[in-house]
């Protein structure tokens, strides 16, 4: 049975959830698993009209029957953790199946602290972070200074390391962001407050996934971010602070590459990105304020408007090549039913040179201007559609264009939030 990577393939936002909660209804997914970031990332799901945002948690906590794993390659806030849960249940969801890794690096309140003053420090020359803490937890893991989940457990360990970890922070808060300093002592009663509850949760996820796929379980390895936010592939410095591309599943579960049968890069009919860095297809114009409007791009996990442009195949064919993708999913398909022709970007032309692969260096991609092909539009409602084939001329040769552009073939397209509006183009 496959273990199965959903990632996204541009700056985050295409709808990875829609696509991981689509295989985890149509097949028999046993676990589904998050392998990077914090509740910096953000999933929608829409079940039976109903809408559902997940962040730390796999988007897989709402489908019956199957184990959701917060792996060892992500940052965990047990404060936003437990908050999720509860509107969960809240809402009427049943108590989920969810695991935790014991390996897996916490953010405490003071990596926050320490995200959001720097952000504001670096000023104009700001990342664009959420503030939640995720760089800094990952530095600290860096630096060897970090907290995992296991220490919750041993108050004399996790005292040790919280002190250790706050002494050089609190020099920074108090002598260069003139903050006032942290208080090692609270921070380890705040962190033990939440050790009985997380418990029952947290085991060894690598042994445990290695061994469901020994016994023929099939595993979906979820993507949070997305290719072009890699701390390594990614438009650095305007990165998240891990590695959402498919190789960093591997070292983010304890799973080795060889176990891996499937990835699928999840892709917009169109291009977003939130925060700060380069955005060569970027429109700053009414066309953007229109797919902005149309498209509801509106952060799930930070609330922030997301930046709008066409579709960059440039990225697609980039993407494609640094997670080796077998497939694309293709969502909002729909949102683009409502212009007559459809600009896609074949190429960057940069000095004066055209490129049909991503620029090496960073300057080059800051400079590039997309170069354009135009694609008839289709000027109709799809989003009642339930076959590929009964779409709109103009629309399937929309999704072939892209297909025969981007590397690999399209699995799926998707015609709105609903789990049923989806189109299965390839089996």
């Amino acid at each position: 049975m496959p273990a199965i990577v959903v990632l996204g393939a541009q700056w985050g936002d295409e709808g990875k959830g829609k696509a991981t909660d689509l295989l985890a209804t149509t097949d028999t997914i046993d676990y589904v698993v998050r392998t990077s970031g914090g509740h910096n990332a953000g999933h929608t799901i829409v079940v039976g009209g109903e809408r559902f945002a997940t962040h730390l948690l796999p988007s897989g906590i709402l489908t019956p029957g199957c184990t959701s794993v917060i792996a060892n390659g992500v940052v965990v806030s047990p404060e936003a953790l437990f908050g999720e849960l509860d509107a969960l249940v809240a809402r009427g969801v049943p108590e989920p199946r969810l695991v935790v890794s014991a390996n897996a690096h916490v953010i405490a309140s003071y990596h926050s602290t320490i995200d959001r003053v720097t952000e504001r420090f670096l000023g104009r020359n700001r990342i664009g972070t959420t503030g939640r803490g995720i760089g800094p937890a990952y530095s600290d893991k860096i630096n060897r200074v970090g907290i995992r989940v296991a220490d919750l457990f041993d108050e004399g360990i996790l005292r040790q390391k919280v002190e250790a970890a706050v002494d050089l922070k609190n020099h920074l808060l108090t002598k260069v962001y003139n903050r006032r300093a942290v208080d090692p002592a609270s921070v380890v009663e705040e962190l033990l407050s939440y050790a009985d509850r997380l418990r029952p949760m947290v085991a060894d996820t690598s042994l445990l996934l290695n061994r469901a796929l020994d016994e023929g379980r099939t595993v979906l390895f979820e993507g949070a971010q997305a290719t072009m936010l890699d701390v390594d592939h990614g438009t650095y410095p305007f990165v998240t602070s891990s590695n959402p591309v498919a190789g960093g599943v591997c070292t983010g579960a304890g799973v080795g590459p060889t176990r891996i049968d499937r990835v699928i890069g999840v892709i917009k009919a169109y291009t977003t990105r939130v925060g700060s860095g380069p955005f060569p297809t970027e429109l700053l114009d009414t066309d953007g304020e229109r797919l902005w409007e149309i498209g509801g791009e509106v952060g799930v996990s930070t609330g922030r408007n997301r930046r709008c442009g066409w579709y960059d195949a440039v990225i697609a064919r980039y993407a494609t090549r640094v997670n080796g993708l077998t497939d694309f999913f293709l969502t909002k398909l729909d949102v683009l039913s409502h212009w007559e022709r459809i600009p896609v970007c074949v190429a960057y032309e940069i000095g004066g040179v055209r490129h049909d692969e991503m620029p090496m260096t960073q300057t080059e991609f800051h400079h590039a201007t997309p170069v354009y092909e135009y694609l008839e539009g289709w000027g109709e409602d799809i989003s009642g559609v339930r076959s590929f084939a009964d779409l709109p001329k103009n629309a399937r040769r929309y999704v072939e264009a892209l297909e025969a552009m981007s590397g690999a073939r399209i699995w799926g397209v998707g015609v709105g939030p609903g789990r049923e509006q989806t189109l299965v183009v390839h089996g």
